[in-house]
């Protein structure tokens, strides 16, 4: 689908990364060597020069879950509730990283889509740091190039200023942390676009000028449902994370600690029994403004 909006996702999602998050990338391609389609790497890191003790975050894309995993849990696991996330570890840099389908990567960044994890961080920079083969670039960037309509097309019947684009765009960015469990502080949905404004102006007038899926008849309900789902899925996420990531009530921990100013410390049976400690963490952290 050659077109303006497009265009500016690709170059944007080709851009050069630190070549330290690139090799990350391709090593956790070659974990998965009959599935592995694209990978892309995303959210707070790809700001910072320097990437030591940071968490990375990065999205496998693979074929299908059967030829990432075989016939074993995971795979129903991350069909059931996607994605699977886990810890890897290359080169003295630690990340994390969760697996799609194909199919699910792009239903996801989709107006089609019943939870906003997906389309909320692409619709924000990522790149694109390995991929298969053209045909896998070339998915991949499609399916990247929907998030950004999506947010909008959600966004504007709930928008006060209209068809104004950063509006649109912080509009958007403030329902959706609405929507999830999120550990940042207040007001860092409008900082997104505050960061670099004329980014987030050229992709949103593109994608007006191409026009946006239409939004729906009733978006103030399309929004509880999403928020609703949003932090039941968080939820539940946490509680899958629990066996798929090692050490994963740990790096709840230092996620939120880092993003809210707060100074949980991890008790040790909370680590024995990873489950049970994730869910008693959340009435005071509910209490507390560290998530919302």
């Amino acid at each position: 689908m050659p077109n303006a909006l497009v265009d500016l996702v690709r170059a944007e999602l080709l851009q050069p990364a630190d070549p330290r998050a690139a090799a990350m990338a391709g090593a956790i391609a070659a974990r998965y060597p009959q599935a592995a389609r694209a990978v892309l790497f995303y959210g707070s890191c790809l700001r910072e020069a320097n990437l030591d003790g940071l968490m990375l975050d990065f999205y496998l894309i693979v074929s299908d879950y059967t030829a990432a995993y075989g016939k074993s849990w995971l795979a129903r696991a991350n069909a059931l509730i996607p994605p699977n996330v886990f810890p890897f570890e290359h080169q003295g840099l630690i990340a994390k990283y969760a697996v799609l389908s194909e199919a699910d990567f792009a239903r996801l960044n989709s107006v089609a889509a019943d939870n906003v994890s997906v389309w909320a961080r692409f619709a924000q920079p990522a790149r694109l740091l390995w991929a298969a083969d053209d045909l896998a670039r070339q998915r991949a960037i499609v399916a990247v190039a929907q998030a950004a309509p999506t947010l909008l097309s959600l966004a504007r019947p709930m928008a006060e200023g209209g068809d104004e684009v950063l509006g649109l765009w912080r509009c958007g960015f403030t329902l959706t942390y609405a929507a999830e469990l999120r550990a940042e502080r207040k007001g860092r949905s409008l900082s997104i676009v505050d960061a670099d404004p004329e980014r987030y102006r050229q992709l949103g007038e593109a994608a007006l000028a191409q026009g946006l899926p239409p939004s729906p008849a009733d978006a103030p309900k399309r929004w509880r449902a999403l928020q609703r789902r949003g932090k039941w899925l968080s939820v539940v996420r946490l509680a899958k994370a629990s066996f798929t990531y090692a050490g994963g009530i740990d790096y709840l921990a230092w996620k939120i600690n880092r993003h809210a100013g707060t100074a949980i410390t991890i008790k040790p049976w909370q680590r024995r029994w990873p489950l049970l400690g994730a869910v008693t963490l959340l009435p005071a952290l509910f209490r507390s403004g560290a998530i919302r």
